[in-house]
């Protein structure tokens, strides 16, 4: 079975509501192109990005038998007021996705993460009435860190219900260091995941709620190549150790990644790093072509078993997701 553990779509409905706004983030369209703008940020909407059918081809022509579904950033903390509206419009499309392909489509929620009382709602509701299968979390919350304590019910309360923590990656802290060569996408993004999951380690959430599940997606960031450093850091300089039982390398391999990658490297060091229970296949579509994620994983230097793992099984463990799945 293959299941591919992180998939976007930019829903209609999410994308007609942009274009009615006048203040960022909002949507306009320019020479018959769709534009979405975040901040400085601006990104193309793709007709693909948006189409359901379009997902499902992908999904058949590269053997994909089950997409973990959610959005994409700018995600519901941005819009202020708006922000329950955003996430219920967000979530109840998702959901319409895994009710209409049911055998096709899990989908992962968001929350308006800077309304606490209505965040806490939509989390029982997404759980409970929509059954999302875990959280997508941005990696910064219209520039608050995941880690800070005004989000630590979202950690209690995912570990409590057993649902997963996805991480990804939004608008990065880095944007004005990284847009003058065009790096936003290959190193502002990851930076933001790397800060988000090296604090949310340091802050002592992994100790206080040992039973959470985070997945961090894009083999871990750049944190894998960079925890050596941080162990370092905090173990012999004792800088940022005050919340730590352990090193922090004891905690990253109890993450889960994605092998959301290009480079077959990359996607070995993460396999090192967490062995083959924790690694998940996944493509990003529709901004990456699932078949470069798949020629890496079929040639990985791995038994039979623990490449059904990657490709599915740990999927299926972590997200509850029946093996026998026909289409």
């Amino acid at each position: 079975m293959r299941i591919d553990a992180q998939s976007h779509v930019w829903p209609m409905p999410y994308l007609d509501y942009l274009q009615t706004r006048t203040e960022q983030p909002r949507a306009f369209m320019d020479n018959n192109a769709l534009y979405i703008d975040t901040e400085k940020w601006r990104r193309r909407a793709m007709p693909g990005h948006s189409d359901i059918s379009d997902k499902l081809k992908t999904m058949d022509r590269n053997g994909i038998d089950v997409t973990v579904l959610s959005p994409n950033d700018p995600g519901p903390e941005r819009f202020g007021a708006d922000g329950p509206l955003v996430a219920r419009m967000l979530n109840d499309f998702i959901s319409a996705q895994t009710r209409d392909h049911p055998d096709r489509f899990i989908g992962l929620c968001e929350l308006p993460l800077n309304h606490e009382t209505e965040a806490k709602a939509e989390l029982e509701r997404a759980i409970h009435e929509l059954d999302m299968r875990g959280v997508l979390l941005y990696s910064n919350l219209d520039g608050h860190h995941p880690d800070e304590p005004a989000f630590e019910w979202l950690f209690a309360h995912a570990e409590s219900m057993h649902i997963p923590i996805y991480l990804h990656p939004a608008y990065p802290v880095t944007y004005d260091q990284v847009e003058g060569r065009n790096l936003v996408g290959a190193l502002g993004l990851m930076f933001d995941t790397t800060i988000a999951l090296a604090r949310i380690i340091l802050s002592g959430l992994l100790d206080r709620y040992p039973a959470l599940d985070i997945v961090c997606p894009h083999v871990g960031g750049a944190l894998p190549y960079l925890v050596g450093r941080l162990d370092h850091q905090t173990m012999v300089l004792k800088r940022g150790a005050e919340h730590l039982s352990r090193a922090p390398s004891e905690y990253l391999k109890n993450i889960w990644f994605d092998t959301v990658s290009p480079w077959p490297a990359a996607v070995r060091y993460g396999l090192e790093m967490v062995g083959p229970d924790q690694l998940m296949f996944a493509s990003d579509h529709p901004w990456v072509d699932p078949d470069i994620i798949t020629s890496i994983i079929d040639n990985l230097p791995i038994s039979d078993s623990d490449r059904a793992n990657i490709y599915g099984g740990n999927a299926a463990r972590l997200f509850r997701i029946a093996t026998n799945y026909n289409h």
